[in-house]
This record gives structure tokens, C-alpha cells and sequence, in this order.
């Protein structure tokens, strides 16, 4: 079990916890590493090392907290999570898609654009720092109706009570409450958490309203305002009952408005994993447009693809050739148009063009003919393209913006 956790982990990647040991250095010492984990784990004996708060950048400006645990408490939580996972995946709702085997994102989202064809209204929920408030009391009362093994239980319990360190080495206690998002068995206690938090009590209390949730992103689809105003007001209160509270400034309820139905002044835009859905113009199969209602990559998504080419900086790579940047940008782009590519394509086009402009920027700052002439610099990349017409992945799949 121990061997096999450490081939995800491995897998996986990821950074050094509070012990600064990273996963190549662990591995330097890998028979002696897991075999101290595996002694550890079977005797009792393994306490879990603190995780290393860090903070990330959101998409709206603000950040978001981690928990990063050591690359040997990170093989702990996965052996944990492999043998839970199974028993766990027998009770989770359908409608959860959020890190579970099997499930995906591009799987929730098409549940959603399925369900707005049938139901006019949409309840855009966002759950405020749902890691930081997990109540410890509720989630062992979820984990003992599954789990009857006190060795199992006692693990988890040490995990949720493990603290976090920041970088000056202060000790940040959990206080009854909260789960270090960044673990390997955070998304599965979360889900289990939200299980019957959410999802058990709207099949209980809303039996037949649809609702898709990817982790703590949730959407519920309702047939009119007043019942979506209905069922907000009792989620709002439900939340509560299990220590969280919604986003009120996130949360919102949208009218999808299209051909079929009649105008309102309402809200008519959701932002889900990345994609916004609105009204947007569709092509008929019988020819000419209508009215639809569908997504595509949402203006965060692409601002956020943008910001990473800036930051990149790969602009000053001077010393590098285009052959080079190329084998290091294909792999995102790849990911981009693998992702969000699945819906409305073309508009990847503005993203296209950010990164050509970075490219042309590349050009000046090598050759000295270019140095100042933008205009000549795009024309020269148009001709790399012509007798190069696969280097970039995206010139592959027929994008110009150029």
C-alpha cells in the first residue's frame, strides 16, 4: 500500500513541506524513507508533521491559502485515501464530479449545459473559505458512519488536528475546524463533508431539483425565480446549520435566457470551471442564427492565460531558439485548447493573439534587423509558420490571428 501511494505521489509531483525534503531528494534514500513510513503507519506510531501555509494568487485578486504537507506525509494521506476511496465512491451522489475516479470536470459542465436547456433558471452558489471552516465534530460524525476501524479513525483525527507553519515558523492551530487544502486526502474528506452537508439533503429536501457540483462549485437548476429564491434561502440556512456560509457577494441567481423564452431584466451570465455561460448567437442546422444558451472559456480564464504568458517572460529569452520556446509552450498550449477547447473554439482566438504579440516581442529583442519594426517582425513569423507549419501546436489546428 505504502509502495503504491508513493507511485502516485511521485506522479503527481508537487512541492516540499515544513522539512524543505523534496520528492528527488526523498527518493534518494526511498527504501529506508518508506520503510520508516510503513513501520510508522502500522504501529501506530506516525504523527503527521505540520504543512506549509502558503498563499496563491486568485483570479479576482485576493489569495488563496495551502497547505503543503512533507512528500512523506503526502504517501501517508495517499495510502489513507486509496483505502477509503472505494467504500466512499459507493455512497457519493452522481451529481458530484469534483476529484473523484473516473468523473471530470468537462463531465460537470456538460451536466450543466444539459440542464439549462430544460430548466430557465440557475442558482450560482459560491461556499465562503469552505477548507478553512470544515467542523471537525461534523466530519468524524460523517467518517464513523463509514468507518469502523479505530486505527483508520485515529489517523484521520491527527490529520485534521495537524497544524499549519507559515514561513517565520509560527504554529497556526486548527481550533475544532478546517482542512488543509493542498493534501492528498483533503478533496476526499471534502467530499465526504459536502456529501451530506449538500448533496444527501437536497435529494432528501428537494427531491427532483438537479444540481451539479465540483467540490465546493455548485449549481443548482431551478424552473422559476421563485423557486430558485425558495431554494437559496434554504441552502443559506442549511450551510449554517453545518458551519459554513455562502459567498453573498458570489452568489447569484441567473435567468438563462434564450429564444424560447421571454425577456427578462435579470442576470443571464454564470462563470463554471472556467466557462462562462450567457445568451450567445448559434448556428442553425437549418441555416441562419438563433438565440442559444451555452458556454465557452469565461474573460477570467483567458485573462489568467494571458497574465501566465506574461509572466513567462520567455519575450527576453534571447539566448533561446524558437524551436526551444516552441518545445516549452507546446505542453500548456496543449492543455489550453485540450480544456478549453472543448466549447466554442474560436474563442481562444484572443489568447492566440496575446501570446503572438509575445512572440513578435521575442523576435525584436533577438534580431537587431527587427529591433523597433513590429510590422516586419510579424511578417517574418508569418513565414517561420509557412515553411514551419507544426512547430507551434496551435498553428496545427489552423489558428492565424497573425
Amino acid at each position: 500500500m505504502v509502495r503504491k501511494a508513493y507511485r502516485k505521489v511521485k506522479s503527481n509531483r508537487g512541492r516540499a513541506g515544513i522539512d524543505q525534503v523534496s520528492l528527488e531528494e526523498y527518493q534518494q534514500d526511498l527504501s529506508n524513507n518508506l520503510y520508516k513510513l510503513w513501520n510508522r503507519m502500522a504501529s501506530g506510531s506516525y504523527f503527521p508533521p505540520s504543512v506549509r501555509a502558503v498563499s496563491i494568487p486568485k483570479s479576482n485578486g485576493k489569495r488563496r491559502k495551502l497547505g503543503i504537507p512533507t512528500v512523506g506525509d503526502r504517501i501517508a494521506q495517499q495510502v489513507m485515501k486509496d483505502y477509503l476511496e472505494p467504500r466512499f465512491e459507493e455512497i457519493f451522489h452522481e451529481n458530484s464530479h469534483g476529484y473523484r475516479p473516473l468523473k471530470s470536470a468537462h463531465q460537470a459542465v456538460e451536466k450543466v449545459r444539459q440542464n439549462v436547456r430544460q430548466y430557465a433558471w440557475v442558482i450560482d452558489m459560491d461556499i465562503k473559505s469552505f477548507f478553512d471552516e470544515v467542523d471537525h465534530k461534523l466530519m468524524i460524525k460523517a467518517l464513523e458512519k463509514h468507518v469502523s476501524e479505530r486505527w483508520v479513525l485515529m489517523y484521520l483525527k491527527r490529520w485534521l488536528e495537524a497544524p499549519s507553519e507559515d514561513a517565520k515558523g509560527n504554529q497556526i492551530e486548527r481550533k475544532g475546524k478546517g482542512t488543509p487544502q493542498g493534501g492528498e486526502i483533503s478533496p476526499l474528506l471534502a467530499n465526504l463533508y459536502l456529501h451530506y452537508t449538500f448533496d444527501k439533503w437536497m435529494e432528501i429536501k428537494n427531491p427532483g431539483v438537479p444540481f451539479v457540483r465540483y467540490a465546493d462549485d455548485v449549481i443548482v437548476h431551478c424552473h422559476s425565480e421563485q423557486e430558485a429564491q425558495r431554494i437559496l434561502t434554504a441552502i443559506r440556512e442549511r450551510l449554517q446549520q453545518c458551519g459554513l456560509r455562502l459567498n453573498e457577494a458570489k452568489t447569484k441567481i441567473v435567468y438563462c435566457q434564450d429564444y424560447r423564452r421571454e425577456k427578462k431584466d435579470y442576470k443571464k451570465k454564470f462563470d463554471f470551471l472556467g466557462f462562462s455561460f450567457q445568451p450567445r448567437s448559434t448556428a442553425s442546422q437549418k441555416g441562419g442564427m438563433f438565440l442559444g444558451y451555452d458556454c465557452g472559456i469565461s474573460i477570467t480564464s483567458k485573462k489568467r492565460i494571458s497574465t501566465k504568458w506574461k509572466e513567462m517572460k520567455f519575450h527576453r529569452w534571447t539566448g533561446a531558439t524558437i524551436q526551444e520556446i516552441a518545445r516549452l509552450i507546446n505542453p500548456i498550449m496543449r492543455g489550453i485548447f485540450q480544456y478549453y477547447g472543448r466549447y466554442k473554439r474560436w474563442e481562444l482566438q484572443s489568447v492566440i493573439r496575446n501570446f503572438h504579440f509575445r512572440l513578435v516581442k521575442w523576435i525584436v529583442n533577438k534580431y537587431k534587423r527587427f529591433r523597433g519594426r513590429y510590422k516586419r517582425a510579424y511578417e517574418w513569423l508569418i513565414e517561420v509558420r509557412k515553411g514551419f507549419p507544426n512547430l507551434f501546436y496551435h498553428w496545427t489546428l489552423g489558428y492565424k490571428t497573425m
